[in-house]
C-alpha cells in the first residue's frame, strides 16, 4: 500500500512539472488576462529557489508541488514584473530581482482516509519561513507562513495552500521600491 501512494506522489510530481509550466507561460507573461500590458515600471521581478527541506523528512514529491504551485501563485498574483524559476539564466539580465527562499520547518503528513470519517484527525500540516533577498543578501522580507488541508482533499493541497498564503503574504507587504534602473532614468 505505501509503494502504491509513493508511486501515485511521483507521477503526480511529474504530471505538475509538465502541465505547470505550460499553464505559468500563458499567466505570467506580462500580459492581464484581457490580453493587454501590465505596468511593470517600478516593480520586481522574483526568482524562486528550489525548497529547502532543513531539517525535516519530507517527501521529494511535496517539495516539488511547493515548489510548481509557488511558482504558479506568484505569477497569478501580478505582483511581479516575471517570475523566474531557480537558475533561470534570463534572471540574470534582469536588475530588479528578488530571490524567494523557503525553508521548510515542520512538516505533518496526513491522512485522507482519517479526514474523510473524522473532521478532527488526519490533518495535513505544513510550516515553512520564507525569505525575499536582494542579491547581494540583503533580506527584504522574511515571513513564517503555514499551509494545511484539513477537512477534503487530497495531502498535496496543502502545497497549494501553503503557496497561495506566501504569495498573499508578499502581495500585502511593503516592498522596497527597486532603484530605478538605466532604461527608465533616461526618460
Amino acid at each position: 500500500m505505501k509503494t502504491s501512494k509513493k508511486s501515485a506522489l511521483k507521477v503526480l510530481a511529474v504530471a505538475i512539472l509538465v502541465i505547470l509550466p505550460v499553464l505559468r507561460a500563458q499567466s505570467s507573461d506580462g500580459k492581464a488576462a484581457s490580453g493587454s500590458d501590465i505596468s511593470v515600471v517600478g516593480r520586481w521581478s522574483v526568482q524562486v529557489d528550489k525548497i529547502d527541506p532543513g531539517d525535516v523528512n519530507i517527501e521529494p514529491a511535496f517539495r516539488i508541488a511547493i515548489y510548481e504551485n509557488l511558482l504558479e501563485e506568484l505569477a497569478k498574483t501580478k505582483h511581479f514584473k516575471q517570475v523566474f524559476r531557480s537558475n533561470d539564466r534570463q534572471a540574470n539580465s534582469v536588475a530588479d530581482v528578488l530571490i524567494l527562499k523557503t525553508m521548510v520547518q515542520s512538516y505533518t503528513p496526513g491522512s485522507e482516509t482519517r479526514r474523510a470519517v473524522t473532521t478532527v484527525s488526519g490533518a495535513t500540516k505544513l510550516n515553512v519561513r520564507t525569505q525575499l533577498c536582494k542579491r547581494d543578501g540583503q533580506v527584504v522580507l522574511e515571513q513564517v507562513v503555514n499551509g494545511n488541508v484539513r477537512f477534503f482533499g487530497g495531502n498535496l493541497r496543502a502545497t497549494h495552500n501553503l503557496a497561495h498564503n506566501v504569495a498573499q503574504t508578499i502581495k500585502q507587504s511593503n516592498l522596497p521600491e527597486p532603484a530605478p534602473s538605466v532604461a527608465q532614468s533616461e526618460d
